[in-house]
């Protein structure tokens, strides 16, 4: 193998130990040849999973810092690596390709690269070779992305039931920067051919991540007001909110349209499998009022909607009239059916089970090494985990999981200390408990 290629294969084998990988593929490496020099590949797949400082990458790369840094500012002004703010410390650390640098590649119009050669190679990549798109959506029970219900649609009674970080509204207001980009997947669809007419400049990022694509120009730095705006704009043209799924700091909400979207084409391709983690709510037709006119099915973006045929009256059987039905297996429960209707015959109504969201990012992280078997990845990382706190922050999410994960990943590390650690946690629950039945004694 000739040092180029090796350079790229290291970095294939980089990007898939994170928990979000890329299945190799003769098209994977001629979007990384567009996006990475060989130079370039060769140092980023020494880089660790988690965030690091700039020393961290010069030993690793046996460079002086100086010629570090202006490396990490370059390839961070591409959106190759995000520059990230850990308590006033400068960090950068290298995003999976999804949700992180094939969408920010073609969040804005560039010159330094071919946008439209790079747009159909992603096209090719995710939309028509499926191993990709198969394991970023379907390789492991915790889903990368959510859906957050449209507000606008929900009945007082729901409102005071749903909770905050179901709200994107949240989500803008909790934020500490809020970025507006171009739709990557619109874009990647128009240079195919195949784009719609829904908003393009909508793409929403979030606290560091969103710091650093305003820092190097990919977004643009909006207030909580016009962010509503652009929610609002969301909600009238019938776009889906489908955001990171963790409750808290999140780092993107996409403004999700039915032809172009990743996320709503992959719940159209695998149906009831469940892609995307749907709100905690599910539409409901009056069948009294609904007339079959069919505004709902034309509005659902993921033909989760039908007209179907049914019984006028018990006792005429011989007169049927048209109705709408939802199938609950795929719908999402965003809520864009229920503005469409013109007769208000649809409604929201809570699911019979709550759908269990990760705390923060990190969360998720663990639970999906966990389910992809890479827990080792993340744990192991010599240079990521050399310090206490970055070790402490996996472990504390693994002691956050249920008992049958934590004994999963104990499995996977075969690792003593972590499973003292996990009997200790068992331990102390214990006592608590204890204490608790004392003083209701």
């Amino acid at each position: 193998m000739n040092s180029a290629k090796q350079s790229y294969k290291s970095l294939e084998e980089r990007l898939n130990r994170f928990p979000l990988g890329a299945p190799p593929s003769n098209t994977l490496y001629r979007i990384l040849e567009i996006l990475f020099s060989e130079k370039e590949a060769s140092l980023v797949a020494q880089l660790p999973i988690k965030p690091f400082m700039v020393k961290t990458a010069a030993k690793a790369w046996k460079l002086e810092e100086k010629q570090t840094q202006k490396i990490l500012e370059e390839l961070a002004s591409r959106a190759i690596l995000l520059d990230v703010e850990d308590r006033g410390v400068q960090r950068y650390v290298l995003p999976p390709p999804m949700a992180g640098f094939f969408e920010f590649s073609l969040m804005r119009t560039r010159n330094d690269i071919n946008q439209k050669l790079l747009a159909e190679l992603y096209h090719q990549y995710l939309n028509v070779e499926e191993e990709f798109v198969t394991d970023l959506f379907l390789g492991s029970e915790t889903r990368l992305g959510r859906i957050f219900v449209q507000e606008p649609v929900l009945s007082s009674d729901n409102a005071v039931h749903v909770l905050d970080y179901e709200r994107a509204t949240h989500m803008l207001e909790e934020a500490s920067h809020i970025g507006i980009s171009e739709c990557y997947c619109r874009k990647k669809m128009q240079y195919v051919e195949k784009g719609c007419e829904a908003p393009m400049d909508i793409c929403m990022t979030f606290n560091n991540a969103a710091r650093s694509l305003i820092k190097y120009e990919h977004a643009r730095q909006v207030d909580v007001v016009e962010g509503k705006e652009l929610l609002q704009q969301a909600y009238e043209n019938n776009l889906v909110q489908c955001g990171e799924n963790a409750q808290k700091n999140i780092s993107f909400i996409c403004n999700c349209c039915g032809c172009c979207c990743e996320g709503l084409l992959a719940v159209k391709k695998f149906g009831s499998l469940r892609p995307v983690h749907t709100s905690n709510f599910i539409p409901a037709i009056d069948a009294i009022t609904c007339t079959g006119c069919g505004k709902c099915v034309k509005a659902c973006p993921i033909n989760a909607i039908s007209i179907t045929t049914i019984k006028q009256d018990k006792e005429l059987s011989n007169i049927t009239r048209k109705v709408a039905r939802i199938d609950e297996d795929i719908c999402l429960g965003c809520g864009v059916c229920v503005r469409s209707c013109p007769k208000v015959s649809i409604k929201l109504e809570h699911r019979g089970e709550r759908i269990i969201t990760p705390v923060d990012s990190v969360h998720r992280t663990v639970m999906m090494a966990i389910e992809r078997g890479k827990l080792h990845e993340l744990v192991f990382d010599n240079q990521a985990f050399a310090s206490h706190r970055a070790m402490a922050a996996v472990l504390g999410s693994i002691l956050r999981l249920p008992p049958i994960k934590q004994a999963v990943a104990s499995e996977q590390l075969k690792s003593v200390y972590l499973g003292k650690l996990i009997e200790k946690h068992k331990e102390k629950q214990k006592e608590k408990q204890k204490e608790k039945e004392k003083q209701y004694n």
